[in-house]
């Protein structure tokens, strides 16, 4: 038997999850189960999974097993963006090769459909979910030069986009810290905990989920066996939905690495407190510097800051790693809100992404009967969901045009070992933090 050597521990606070209405969650597996399909991880990517297969597998059971519960974990925690450009940063126009780009952006725009549908059918208000799109914005010189860079490979893919000069800002985003912005329509934001904790409650009926059931063991052979704290789960087919988690099943070993980033949500402004930036009142803006800051208001007039990186090897989170982060985010927050300096931060929390040193994902067979889609790069929303459907459709033999695009397309390329890995990574991010200016 193979021992799962990291189980999942995020932090307590995670803003979406709390100020997202209240869910009792299933209750964990007791004793023993079996089923033709079980899918570990019950975040976008495991939800998908799961749904498409028990539409596909009518009269089979499907078994979908959580650690925690579902929406506290990455689903829960991330900044809410379904963007559907492609933004390869290790590109100089931050396109690529337009082929490739444009089978990104038609998988990109597959998971936003699947997911606009599904909160249309089942009317899953809590996701907050609006076609907003979204800014880029930039203040250093740097970062003007990675909007114009930008805004050349979208000319190519022949996408549509504004650019918004610094003096018109404040009426987009209360705020006059940016110099320049690129605006592009195609973004949905979300509220990321809301939706998914909508997702698990409106799954077929032939899908039992399980939340609060970390696996500890697994043995591989005809069938998989899953062990958990009392007892056993039996699979003809395991499809691994667990991102960074999935190296701990054994795969892709050093290739996804579970990377930290930070966010922090403030209390709701007061109806003065919105009068005094303008703006408008629900908007989601990226940085041009990938290490920079990410800022939203919300539906419900909060602010969010999401900054810092770190590397938590085992995909767990740091006891009181928070603590150090948002002095950071205060710092970036006061800087771009000065007329808000005394909003105190509600919530800051951590969240991992699971990341490839060549920004490829793992789509497919990992062994016979054992499958996965790992390794979304930070897009698990929209990436997570389209590909979960796609993975689901091709076990029932469904080929979609962007199926041969995933499993042809280059795997996670292997890292060092340890020592080297960790101080490489850390030193990566240091570098990426420290460059940054004052995007971060």
């Amino acid at each position: 038997m193979k021992t799962v050597t990291s189980l999942p521990a995020d932090d307590p606070t995670p803003g979406w999850f709390h100020t997202s209405p209240k869910r009792e969650p299933q209750p964990p597996l007791i004793g023993d189960a079996q089923a033709p399909w079980v899918v570990i991880g019950a975040g976008f990517t495991g939800l998908a999974a799961a749904r498409q297969l028990a539409l596909n597998f009518p009269d089979d059971q499907i078994i979908l097993v959580e650690a925690q519960q579902v929406g506290f974990g990455a689903s829960g925690r991330n900044a809410g963006f379904l963007i559907d450009l492609p933004h390869d940063i290790g590109a100089p126009d931050y396109i690529g090769n337009p082929e490739t780009a444009n089978q990104i952006l038609e998988l990109n725009h597959t998971g936003q459909t699947i997911l606009r549908e599904l909160v249309e059918q089942h009317q899953i208000t809590d996701a907050q979910l609006r076609h907003s799109g979204k800014y880029q914005g930039a203040v250093e010189d740097s970062g003007i030069a990675v909007l114009d860079a930008y805004r050349g490979g979208l000319e190519k893919l022949g996408q549509r986009y504004e650019m918004i000069e610094g003096k018109d800002l404040p009426e987009h985003l209360g705020t006059s810290f940016y110099r320049k912005a690129l605006y592009t329509p195609g973004t949905i934001l979300v509220q990321p905990a809301g939706l998914v904790k909508g997702l698990a409650n409106s799954l077929p009926e032939n899908v039992t989920l399980y939340e609060n059931t970390p696996i500890t063991g697994v043995e591989y052979g005809a069938k998989t066996i899953l062990h958990h704290a009392s007892g056993r789960i039996t699979a003809d087919k395991l499809v691994l939905a667990n991102n960074a988690f999935g190296t701990h099943f054994g795969f892709l070993e050093r290739a996804i690495l579970p990377i930290f980033t930070y966010g922090s949500l403030t209390r709701p402004l007061t109806p003065a407190e919105q009068a005094s930036i303008g703006g408008k009142k629900f908007w989601g803006l990226i940085p041009a510097d990938p290490f920079g800051t990410t800022l939203r208001r919300t539906h419900d007039n909060r602010i969010l800051v999401r900054n810092s990186f770190s590397y938590n090897g085992d995909g767990r989170a740091r006891p009181g790693y928070t603590d150090k982060v948002v002095k950071a985010h205060r710092e970036s927050f006061e800087r771009r809100f000065p007329a808000l300096k005394d909003v105190e931060f509600e919530y800051t929390w951590g969240g991992g992404l699971g990341m490839t040193r060549n920004g490829q994902g793992f789509f497919g067979e990992l062994r016979p009967n054992v499958y996965g889609s790992l390794g979304c790069n930070g897009l698990g929303t929209v990436r997570g969901t389209a590909t979960g459907v796609l993975l689901a459709d091709w076990l029932a033999g469904k080929n979609h045009s962007l199926t041969e695009f995933l499993l042809t397309a280059p795997k996670p390329v292997s890292n060092p070992p340890d020592p080297f890995l960790t101080v490489g990574v850390d030193f990566t991010l240091w570098r990426g933090q420290s460059k940054a200016g004052l995007e971060a």
